[in-house]
């Protein structure tokens, strides 16, 4: 039996689906892996006791935290307490979002900006968490599209806003350096809910936020 919503106002409806802000995996390990490093390194043909690999397992490991350090942050720990009681009802967006993050199939990066928006329902954010909530998801292993929606999840379950929209354009190196080679191909993925899915002239106004050149400062 479909388990497919009726369509609104001309929009496709969405399959229910399950939450996606939690990717139900393993809690990350502190055990260092540096010489997982070395082993992989002699498995191309490299010899890590050479003076330039020598610190190379422990670089490689260090970075390697740092962009996966999502794994270890909650939704406490990028929001806190910074939610607001407010009865504005306007979009809100930030945009021009970078971000970095690393291809759960090649582990190569993909990197671009989100512009995320979304219309309070008597609350609203403070506006560093946004970028941090972005980061959070950036800094596991992705793929663009779960990381689109689970921006948009989360500030849905969050804030219980009237709608939200989230657009991601990002370049990939595992298509620009390999495989397709195509270094001049973006992808862009969206997730609208709410008022941002079910009403036109709502949805219209958020991309046409995101198509407007960025204001030059001085």
């Amino acid at each position: 039996m479909s388990t497919m919503k009726a369509p609104k106002d001309g929009v496709a409806a969405r399959p229910e689906r399950t939450r996606v802000t939690d990717t139900g995996g393993p809690a990350p390990r502190p055990e260092p892996f540096a010489d997982k490093i070395r082993e992989v390194l002699a498995a191309i043909g490299e010899d890590a006791r050479r003076e330039g690999l020598l610190k190379t397992p422990e670089r490689v490991e260090s970075s390697l935290r740092f962009l996966t350090q999502g794994y270890w942050q909650t939704v406490e720990d990028v929001v806190g307490d910074a939610v607001f009681e407010e009865t504005h009802q306007s979009m809100i967006m930030v945009r021009d979002i970078e971000l970095y993050s690393l291809c759960e199939h090649h582990l190569l990066p993909f990197f671009g900006s989100a512009a995320v928006a979304y219309i309070p329902d008597g609350r609203v954010v403070g506006l560093s968490k946004i970028p941090r909530i972005v980061d959070m998801y950036a800094r596991r292993l992705q793929i663009q599209e779960r990381l689109t929606q689970q921006v948009a999840d989360l500030l849905m379950e969050r804030l219980r806003p009237l709608g939200v929209g989230v657009v991601i354009v990002a370049t990939h190196l595992c298509a620009a350096m390999r495989g397709v080679a195509k270094p001049g191909m973006v992808m862009t993925t969206s997730a609208v809910l709410g008022l941002f899915r079910r009403n036109d002239k709502t949805r219209a106004e958020f991309f046409s936020h995101i198509a407007r050149p960025a204001p030059r400062h001085p």
